[in-house]
């Protein structure tokens, strides 16, 4: 495991045709991920994952996160549009979350789904940016993310940076299959509640902090 170093959270690329990659992933590139070994599905998520999630989403901005992060985190996100892709674990996940934010008082904009494997991705790609909302939270399958990634950067406005996900995204794997600015500031949770960062090619991890009083 890499360890962690200071990043700018509000300092990805912004989202262009010039920097992005091709949309879809050259087989090539799959068939030597293929060599390692599939990726693992998606594992339900856990009571202590969410509660990291909705922390994170809610936190105020970091001195690490950079003055554009920060002057984009004034206040907590209000709208979120929440994607997942289509095995039960990432419905069940994307559902729990969504019910969690509106019982928090916030909106959800919309639950956008992909599959897998697709011509291109596009129509879902719109549809999880429509309505610009604060923030995006993601429950899926690493392969389709990937994908479904490379389309956002390439086609849309979408920010990684203001973008949040379940442990089953926090992939070393997933990142240089997206390539390395295409999810730069994505963060999200881990089974254990801690945290996870997408740092350019790197995924960092940070392990749950103490609980107070306890040893």
């Amino acid at each position: 495991m890499r360890s962690p170093r200071p990043t700018s959270l509000g300092d990805a690329p912004t989202a262009s045709a010039h920097l992005a990659p091709s949309p879809r992933i050259p087989q090539y590139e799959m068939d030597e991920m293929d060599a390692y070994g599939p990726f693992a599905a998606p594992a339900p998520h856990t009571d202590v994952e969410l509660a990291m999630l909705l922390a994170l989403l809610t936190a105020p901005p970091a001195p690490s996160d950079g003055d554009r992060a920060r002057r984009r985190r004034r206040t907590a996100p209000a709208t979120l549009t929440i994607g997942h892709s289509r095995d039960d674990a990432s419905v069940a996940s994307a559902t729990a979350f969504a019910e969690a934010w509106r019982a928090a008082g916030g909106t959800v904009l919309a639950l956008v789904d992909w599959p897998e494997r697709a011509a291109s991705w596009l129509r879902a790609a719109r549809r999880f940016t429509a309505g610009e909302p604060d923030a995006w939270v993601v429950a899926a399958a690493p392969l389709g993310w990937a994908q479904m990634s490379r389309r956002l950067r390439h086609s849309t406005g979408w920010d990684p940076s203001r973008t949040y996900g379940f442990a089953s995204v926090g992939d070393s794997r997933l990142v240089a299959l997206a390539g390395p600015e295409t999810l730069h500031g994505m963060r999200g949770a881990t089974p254990d509640g801690g945290t996870w960062l997408i740092d350019h090619r790197w995924v960092t991890r940070q392990p749950p902090r103490p609980t107070p009083g306890r040893t």
